[in-house]
């Protein structure tokens, strides 16, 4: 069975480019390239020519999620998968694979409706050292375990997991928190290699389709300088900084130019061999500014019986 190996990139659709390279480049640490398209601007992490695209559409919302297979043989048996089991995709034109600079792609949308990629070969620019877009104690984690982990709508969570299992993702409920209302939040948390995860889903209904990005420093020095530059400019955070119990990373969620959430984290352990479940974060993850989805008790509330 051919699977997925990582979460290789994403298009985010943005209304004010100039605010994403203020923040992604001067506060996130990300490479800003611009090849002079006037329609969208690059965000490098590490070799690659780029793992996030900024698309200028003005709809502020995730564009689409690129999911990186070894190679050509990998991506035709994972589009018979899809074939099989009666799943519509598409296979992208020679243009629609250099405008998204790799060697072959599928296009598709995955239960919730989410644009979805399936691509091999991507450029690496191993000759154009990255470049922060401020100063960096260390780097992105990236190698070999993508670019980060996204939350994204999916209103069918049991259509979602089978569909992201036939991609050869791994996972299921890995928290179980008291909400507010008396109901039980139970989120799905998948990986496809050794990042604890590389998507997670079920976390309530969602104005957008996708909830917030996480991207991972070598160095904490990093998230304690990306952190005061987010306090200095006044952004909102919607959760202080804390521990999640899954991943064990020290991370805090914070608003981005679009209105939606980045997860600066460090310290994430890698994905366990065997299923655990958790009832509440190891520390922190207070709420402070509400309206962004995660109006949750990461600290813990008790579970109705």
């Amino acid at each position: 069975m051919a699977k997925v190996t990582e979460l290789g990139y994403l298009g985010l659709s943005v209304s004010n480019l100039d605010a994403w390279r203020d923040y992604a480049a001067g506060i996130m640490g990300m490479q800003v390239v611009d090849d002079g398209e006037d329609d969208r601007i690059y965000l490098r992490m590490d070799r690659w020519h780029h793992r996030i695209v900024l698309h200028a559409d003005g709809s502020d919302d995730l564009a689409y999620i690129g999911w990186r297979v070894a190679g050509p043989v990998e991506l035709d048996e994972l589009a018979e998968q899809l074939k099989n089991a009666g799943i519509p995709f598409e296979v992208a034109s020679d243009a629609d694979a250099a405008e998204r600079r790799v060697l072959g792609l599928v296009k598709l949308h995955d239960p919730g409706g989410n644009p979805t990629e399936i691509f091999y070969g991507p450029q690496v620019d191993t000759s154009s050292p990255f470049h922060p877009g401020r100063p960096m104690f260390g780097k992105f984690v990236t190698e070999g375990q993508g670019l980060g982990h996204i939350i994204i709508r999916e209103d069918d969570v049991e259509e979602a997991t089978r569909f992201y299992r036939l991609l050869g993702l791994e996972g299921a409920v890995e928290y179980k928190f008291a909400l507010p209302n008396g109901a039980v939040g139970t989120p799905v948390f998948m990986h496809c290699n050794d990042r604890h995860h590389s998507l997670a889903f079920g976390v309530g209904p969602m104005d957008k389709r996708i909830n917030h990005l996480m991207i991972e420093y070598t160095h904490l020095d990093d998230l304690g300088y990306a952190h005061d530059l987010v306090r200095q400019q006044k952004i909102d955070v919607t959760l202080q900084i804390g521990k999640h119990s899954n991943d064990e990373a020290l991370t805090f969620y914070c608003a981005n130019p679009s209105g939606w959430l980045w997860e600066p984290g460090w310290g994430s352990r890698p994905a366990p061999a065997q299923q655990e479940h958790y009832l509440r974060d190891i520390f922190g993850h207070d709420n402070e500014v509400e309206g962004y989805g995660l109006d949750i008790p990461l600290k813990g509330l008790d579970i109705p019986a």
